[in-house]
């Protein structure tokens, strides 16, 4: 059953992009004073696992929101990919080859929490994270039989949202690791282009909630939390 609840997850995904990719999510808070270090160690860290065969990881950093500093996405395709023998060589030969570096990550690090996620594919978030440099980010934790009504609320506001032609959200689903059911990523160029939504006619607003489903525009925020026992909103901008 365990398995088979995955495989519906997986396939539910799929039907909101057309592939599914799997990442590894960790968010980080800095020691006091240590995040500027932390953002060095971490550049340092993505250099040397790329030279292994990594994919660059997508990152970003707190404004205003939840308690992280950074939220780090490790691009890994599969299981079966990322933990292939002459990878794990390769990885594991970085890590010796940095250890110094990695202790001192873990040093400036007081909390952290890691994620398996399936999400878009990786070229749709690379063309977006190298056009846009602000994030709204949002996390859920699904009420107890109540996760396929949570996707398809996002699902359902990605409509609206592209019928008012503003950025859809990433939709990423958990596989293993903290919490979360599912978080989004909506990706904007700036805090002006994430504030355009604001000027949005009320009756363009209503016509696109009606069109994906909603009953009105009020009642999308009550219709979200019939799903919901914790969503986290987070503000981020770009790591230059």
């Amino acid at each position: 059953m365990k398995y088979l609840i995955a495989a519906i997850l997986l396939y539910a995904i799929c039907a909101q992009a057309s592939d599914s990719y799997l990442y590894k999510v960790t968010l980080v808070q800095a020691a006091p004073g240590k995040l500027t270090e932390l953002i060095d160690l971490y550049k340092a860290r993505s250099a040397a696992f790329q030279k292994a065969g990594d994919e660059a990881p997508f990152w970003m950093r707190h404004s205003q929101g939840d308690h992280w500093d950074l939220m780090l996405l490790f691009p890994i395709g599969s299981y079966s990919d990322y933990y292939r023998p002459d990878r794990v060589q390769k990885r594991s030969q970085a890590e010796d080859s940095m250890a110094t570096t990695l202790e001192k990550i873990r040093d400036d690090i007081a909390w952290q929490e890691d994620l398996f996620a399936a999400g878009p594919p990786l070229a749709d978030l690379r063309g977006a994270f190298a056009a846009g440099s602000f994030f709204h980010v949002e996390m859920f934790e699904a009420m107890p039989g109540k996760f396929s009504d949570l996707l398809r609320e996002r699902q359902m506001e990605n409509a609206y949202a592209k019928a008012l032609k503003e950025p859809e959200n990433f939709i990423f689903v958990r596989d293993q690791g903290a919490a979360w059911s599912m978080f989004t990523i909506g990706v904007f160029r700036n805090l002006k282009h994430y504030a355009e939504s604001a000027d949005v006619s009320p009756k363009d607003q209503a016509a696109a909630a009606k069109a994906a489903g909603f009953e009105a525009t009020s009642e999308i925020g009550p219709y979200l939390r019939r799903f919901i026992r914790s969503h986290h909103d987070t503000l981020a901008v770009a790591v230059k």
